[in-house]
């Protein structure tokens, strides 16, 4: 489409297939069926971009989980897909993947209407990063194999170990991101053998309606994937359900702890990926030129709703000024705007509860004494802020404390390359998910890589994410690993067998 992009009408700059399907009557998805919620109620999806309404789905009640549970576990127990032969769920996920390349742009457009982010970052890196999370994991369905044990009982015995599933699994999405969270979630509990829920998050639902239809083209058996929409009274359900054996859950940290209370009545097995602060140091040996436009997306990216965000900035005295320049310069760069335009660099807050939670910190940290460089409320229709950059921050100031899951980034100047000094600065929050160096001095880089506390610690680079590279965070920032080999060993048990021959 040729004619210039316009705010007031979005919905005339998608494809027909997602028009239509925006038009459709959403509901849950349960035992390979599409049904309505057992109370029939419904909820609205917003565009926050514009705040309008574009599409509604069904709002599922604790019967409706009840329901997708016992789908779940009927399909688990009644070996539909946990002996399914190992080939045949290799053939099935790599069969998934090659669907979300097929409905890539709906996919991208529905989370970019119901995110925010620009379409093209969705698309080529969201959608397609999902496709290849199916891929990967496809190829440990027939890879998960245990151990023979040499033992020194008495006696001759022949002992070894196996993998198994862990049986039915809640999957309760964030949403930034969510097509691509629940590819994280979903692909490997697939693989293992597992049965799941999927409860995607009340604010972006509907990319998860699509997988529900791709779920059915690409003939997954009935009952092993099931989708429920709702509020967080259904995630609650979820955590409570006697029947669901595991909790994968990506959000915040304090959600994080309530699931782990919640999930104590039958000791579920909990994963949760959940907050972040992370550190990002700046030393004049790097290729600052590079580093500034990287450091900066570094918290720009998806409009720092992402809990990788490097948004506590150490910048070294040496070129601390000229980061902050750049930062800075590049920052006012950046165009804000629907997702849908082309010339957008940056979209909204994906609420109103959000975008007023961001402001306020945002005023809290001006108050207590942080600088404002460039950045703030942009005023704008729709729940958009300004790419922030704060400098003279200390410790002592929310912005340096709390995650604030905007685009605000925190600058402080530091004058040391003692790695001691600079991991206690790292360290200083109750977070650990990531933290990223920029330095050609590789002493310095893996020194200090080694002490901080963090899942992932990058060198000259930030949030980039692979399949294969396991993720999570120390500290209060989640327990487990998602992706590469680890995630087969959160979503699997291990079984010891012990046969004493003779």
């Amino acid at each position: 489409m040729n004619k210039p992009f316009s705010f007031d009408n979005p919905l005339d700059f998608i494809s027909t297939e997602t028009r239509s399907f925006l038009g459709q009557r959403h509901k849950l998805f349960i035992g390979g069926e599409s049904v309505e919620s057992v109370e029939g109620g419904r909820r609205d999806v917003v565009d926050p971009a514009t705040g309008k309404v574009i599409s509604n789905v069904a709002d599922a009640t604790a019967n409706d989980v009840d329901l997708a549970v016992a789908s779940a576990r009927k399909a688990f127990d009644g070996s539909v897909w946990r002996t399914t032969k190992p080939l045949e769920r290799v053939k099935l996920l790599w069969r998934i993947a090659e669907l979300i390349d097929k409905h890539a742009v709906q996919l991208a457009e529905l989370d970019t209407l119901d995110e925010g982010s620009p379409y093209g970052v969705v698309k080529n890196g969201y959608i397609a990063g999902a496709a290849e999370h199916f891929r990967y994991f496809s190829g440990w369905a027939n890879k998960i194999n245990g151990d023979t044990l040499p033992v020194s009982l008495p006696g001759d015995w022949h002992t070894y170990t196996t993998r198994e599933p862990v049986g039915v699994v809640a999957q309760i999405l964030p949403w930034n991101v969510p097509f691509l969270m629940m590819a994280w979630k979903l692909a490997p509990a697939l693989a293992a053998g597992c049965t799941v829920v999927v409860k995607p998050a009340e604010d972006t639902p509907l990319s998860a309606m699509l997988f529900a239809e791709i779920c059915r083209e690409a003939g997954v058996p009935e009952g092993v994937v099931n989708i429920v929409t709702g509020d967080g009274k259904i995630g609650a359900a979820l955590v409570d359900h006697a029947d669901v054996d595991k909790v994968g859950f990506t959000g915040s940290t304090a959600t994080g702890q309530a699931i782990v209370r919640g999930a104590s009545g039958n000791l579920k097995r909990v994963s949760l990926e959940l907050g972040g602060k992370s550190p990002v140091f700046v030393f004049p040996d790097a290729d600052i030129d590079a580093a500034i436009p990287q450091v900066a997306e570094a918290v720009y990216l998806n409009s720092g709703q992402a809990c990788s965000a490097g948004t506590r900035l150490y910048i070294h005295e040496d070129v601390y000024d000229r980061v902050i320049e750049g930062v800075a310069a590049y920052s006012e760069t950046l165009k804000l705007g629907h997702g849908l335009d082309p010339a957008t660099n940056m979209g909204p807050i994906i609420s109103a509860k959000q975008f007023e939670r961001v402001n306020r910190l945002l005023d809290t940290g001006l108050k207590e004494g942080a600088q404002l460089v460039t950045g703030g409320n942009a005023g704008m229709d729709g729940f958009f802020v300004k790419p922030t950059l704060l400098r003279d921050v200390t410790p002592d100031m929310c912005v340096y404390r709390e995650e604030i899951f905007g685009p605000v980034i925190s600058a402080m100047k530091i004058d040391s390359r003692n790695i001691e000094a600079l991991a206690l600065e790292a360290n200083n929050t109750e977070y650990g998910l990531a933290a990223s160096i920029w330095t050609n001095d590789l002493k310095l880089a893996h020194g200090l890589a080694g002490r901080i506390r963090a899942g992932t610690v990058w060198v000259n680079a930030h949030n980039m994410i692979d399949p294969s590279m396991g993720w999570g965070g120390f500290k209060q920032s989640g327990w487990g690993r998602e992706m590469g080999r680890s995630a087969m060993d959160i979503y699997t048990e291990q079984k010891t067998v012990a046969m004493k021959i003779g």
